[in-house]
């Protein structure tokens, strides 16, 4: 996992909750990582918005004007994360509206596997807030929601 700052130790609750938003990259038509992820953040307390599998950066960003979420979370499968992410993370930060938006993205980032070269610090220094690289489990992610971001009081439906 590679950070950008020290983590805030302020966990969801049940009454304080972050709403997350979950997508792919454009290219990116795998969806169970995406339910998996979704479950996972459920089960853990927040509300998630899925957006769904190659999902265009144009739509990515009007997703996060729409929504407005505490958090984006990237995942890729194939291979393509860090070029896809690299260029998704420029548009969203050069967007003012959701520019400060905490943004992570995870999953397979290369298509070279363990011989390729690590992609957290270009990633970090292109705009995203932590990167979880392939091969580094589920843990290290559960890790960063425990300790990070300043959920917001959601309204809950009568």
């Amino acid at each position: 996992m590679t950070l950008d700052r020290p983590p805030q130790d302020i966990p969801a609750t049940a009454e304080r909750k972050r709403r997350v938003l979950v997508s792919s990259t454009s290219s990116d038509s795998h969806t169970w990582n995406l339910v998996f992820l979704q479950i996972l953040l459920e089960e853990m307390g927040h509300d998630v918005v899925n957006v769904g599998a190659c999902v265009p950066d144009e739509l990515l960003i009007s997703e996060c004007e729409r929504v407005q979420p505490d958090m984006v979370v990237i995942s890729s499968v194939n291979g393509h994360g860090f070029l896809d992410g690299r260029r998704l993370i420029s548009r969203l930060r050069r967007t003012e509206s959701v520019s400060g938006l905490p943004v992570v993205i995870g999953g397979k980032l290369g298509t070279r596997g363990s011989e390729g070269e690590g992609f957290g610090a270009a990633l970090m220094d292109a705009g995203f807030d932590a990167v979880f690289e392939d091969g580094e489990g589920i843990g290290a992610f559960r890790d960063y929601l425990a300790m990070t971001g300043a959920p917001r009081i959601l309204e809950t439906a009568s």
